[in-house]
């Protein structure tokens, strides 16, 4: 099941909405219906679809700055707690990512001041404590709400911006690595504090929140240990070199008995002089036998532009590849141009596995 939607495109950037964000909405109306009827219910959808705008403001803020230094943002996901630009890949250097990390929190500074000048909106104490309070102004409260988020991002724990700002000076100090793993310590204590918070106030959302707050901290911290083996580690080392591979002549019904006989799940097809043509997936074989019947080609039901690295390069670059998403594999070659293996993400897990075991 597919649990997010494209809904926009803003340059190279795809805007998604997930679908726990449509039952947040859902939630919304229902409330506020319950208190002030269908105006009320209209009025609260309304604001959070304005917060929201400002969310994807605030994420596209850090894509614009992304860009500056050559870094595509291919998508940006709406989630119940706010939004998550994905970037390509980090900012080289620190300085680049403070001003990308900085970027988005700005944006809101922006909207709020907008709001407040050019609109002559005053954001007093009722606004900021309130903001959910329908008799504070629709303005005000919008106001108040991106001040909040300018102070919230700033907290100096990941996955917030403020933890990015954090993780790039500890980086003028110490290794990238090194200081993504204390600012990702740093991360979930402050999910913890939150959590406790959100249990004495009775706060479900802010319990959500500590709960994403870890797992992102956990997730940037083991992703960042990821890359650092993919920099050491030679691609000819962590590749599948054993495989069965299938003609371009070959025929679903070939790769279907391939699939029954062999353990792979994945199968390279490649011409006449050994030189990938594409992937054939399990998934693909499955759609192709329902849709074409056994007697098709497989390079109508294979994924094609399939990546490439050479055995002798690091596996970060294969790594660059399958984290986009775009292909299943990748295709290793040698001087020549023939294929010699092919990496999956699950070949990277597993050294990831070895090694963890390894150092303890």
């Amino acid at each position: 099941m597919q649990w997010s939607y494209p809904i926009l495109r803003v340059g190279g950037t795809e805007i998604r909405i997930h679908l726990t964000f449509l039952l947040l909405l859902a939630w919304i109306g229902i409330a506020y219906f319950q208190e002030g009827g269908t105006s009320a219910a209209i009025e609260g959808v309304c604001f959070i679809g304005a917060v929201f705008a400002c969310v994807v403001l605030h994420e596209l803020g850090h894509a614009a700055a992304a860009s500056r230094y050559g870094i595509r943002t291919p998508k940006i996901t709406l989630l119940p707690i706010g939004g998550v630009a994905e970037l390509e890949r980090l900012p080289e250097k620190p300085s680049e990512e403070i001003v990308v990390a900085l970027a988005g929190p700005l944006v809101n500074v922006v909207i709020a001041a907008f709001l407040v000048v050019a609109l002559g909106t005053a954001v007093g104490i009722d606004a900021l404590m309130s903001m959910d309070n329908p008799h504070v102004a629709f303005v005000a409260r919008l106001a108040a709400v991106n001040i909040w988020l300018v102070l919230f991002n700033l907290i100096p724990a990941f996955p917030m911006d403020g933890g990015r700002v954090l993780r790039a000076l500890l980086a003028t100090r110490y290794n990238r690595q090194r200081a993504t793993e204390i600012a990702g310590t740093v991360g979930q204590f402050a999910a913890f504090a939150f959590g406790f918070i959100g249990l004495v106030a009775g706060n479900v959302l802010l319990i959500f929140v500590a709960i994403f707050v870890y797992l992102a901290a956990t997730a940037e911290t083991q992703a960042m240990g990821l890359e650092a083996a993919a920099r050491a580690v030679n691609v000819r080392d962590v590749m599948i070199s054993r495989f069965e591979s299938l003609p371009a002549t070959a025929t679903l019904d070939e790769a279907a008995q391939g699939l029954l006989r062999t353990t792979q799940h994945e199968f390279p097809i490649v011409d006449a002089a050994g030189v990938l043509r594409g992937v054939l997936t399990r998934e693909g074989l499955v759609t192709g036998l329902q849709q074409h019947g056994g007697q098709t080609p497989v390079i109508e039901a294979m994924a094609a532009n399939i990546p490439v690295v050479r055995d002798h390069d690091k596996l970060i670059r294969a790594l660059e590849h399958l984290k986009s998403g775009a292909a299943p594999a990748v295709g290793v070659v040698d001087g020549k141009g023939r294929l010699v293996g092919y990496i999956i993400i699950e070949n990277i897990g597993e050294l990831m596995l070895l090694r963890s075991a390894v150092a303890s």
